[in-house]
């Protein structure tokens, strides 16, 4: 990876209302702009185009950092008409991309939800996160909160293929592991699984046995999409990389999202693969609150898969489907 530019700006605000009815959630926090983790499926990308820049090379190497974020958060949080509603912490930006080792707005971000006991989610690829167990932990403790860990596969060639920033998906299964061994609830978004790439029975398989391995509190899953700026960095590289699956894609994605019926499929595996590992769908949002003591002792899943006889079984092979 090129090396980046990192810009000092300041915000004027820094929670963002989410107008998409079909999100699960209503408010996000971004301190970064631009991610140097580098997806090339990253549908963030179109955002850089605001500033004039474009969705491709200078998302990866042009970041801006809010280096007012924290304060700007707090002046935000202590407004009387804020509710308190649950935030979620990156979402058109790595909150743990590799410019937080610098800054520390996350931290600084944690640091204020926790003053003003206000629930957080974490979405990230990054492994810093284990930094910050303390302040995780004291958010826990007095308002609630999830991190979320991005991982669609863990091929090793596709992983460095489409995020080739960003870090190894085992080393994010283990900060996984290790957040979720101090309290801290924990799992994964396998996302986004790649048509052709990582939605066949045995990827989705091998990814959901190393989820539960690791000790995950919960797995949901979604399919590739591609919205206007991602889609001009992704097609590309499945032109040159993988041509015999460039026809496929052009059927499935003649707009943003692949047919209902063909993400459903794919889903369905990764439900299959669930509850075989015993685990439960990731947690909304609105659901967070403040850590309780644990009445069984320490955590401790099933580290063995559930058979549950044949009449579960599904069909596969549904990459094959795009490349007939």
């Amino acid at each position: 990876m090129a090396a980046a530019q990192v810009t000092e700006i300041n915000c004027k605000t820094l929670i963002n209302r989410v107008s998409a009815p079909d999100f699960p959630f209503r408010w996000t926090i971004n301190p970064y702009r631009g991610c140097r983790h580098a997806c090339r499926y990253c549908y963030a990308r179109s955002t850089h185009q605001y500033w004039g820049m474009d969705a491709g090379a200078d998302f990866e190497s042009q970041i801006f950092a809010k280096i007012n974020a924290p304060s700007v958060l707090r002046h935000e949080l202590s407004r009387p008409r804020w509710g308190g509603e649950p935030i979620v912490i990156g979402t058109a930006s790595d909150p743990y991309e590799p410019a937080e080792a610098q800054y520390h707005l996350t931290r600084q971000v944690l640091e204020v939800m926790a003053e003003f006991r206000n629930p957080a989610s974490i979405t990230t690829k990054g492994t810093l996160v284990r930094r910050d167990i303390d302040v995780l932990k004291r958010l826990n403790d007095v308002a609630g909160v999830q991190v979320v860990f991005s991982v669609g596969t863990i091929d090793e060639t596709i992983w460095r293929q489409t995020e080739p920033g960003a870090p190894n998906p085992m080393a994010r299964l283990e900060a996984m592991q290790y957040l979720v061994e101090h309290g801290i609830p924990a799992g994964v978004l396998a996302a986004p699984l790649i048509p052709g790439l990582s939605d066949t029975s045995d990827s989705i398989d091998a990814l959901v046995a190393a989820v539960a391995q690791h000790r995950a509190r919960f797995l949901s899953a979604n399919l590739l999409f591609l919205r206007p700026g991602s889609r001009e960095w992704f097609m590309p590289f499945i032109r040159e990389s993988y041509p015999h699956l460039a026809p496929g894609y052009a059927r499935l994605y003649r707009g943003e999202h692949a047919p209902r019926d063909y993400t459903n499929s794919v889903l369905g595996l990764v439900d299959d693969a669930r509850l075989r590992w015993e685990l439960p769908r990731m947690p909304s949002v609105n659901t967070l609150q403040p850590a309780a003591p644990p009445l069984f002792g320490d955590f401790a899943p099933n580290l063995d898969p559930v058979s549950l006889g044949s009449e579960n079984a599904r069909p596969v092979q549904l990459a094959l489907q795009i490349a007939a």
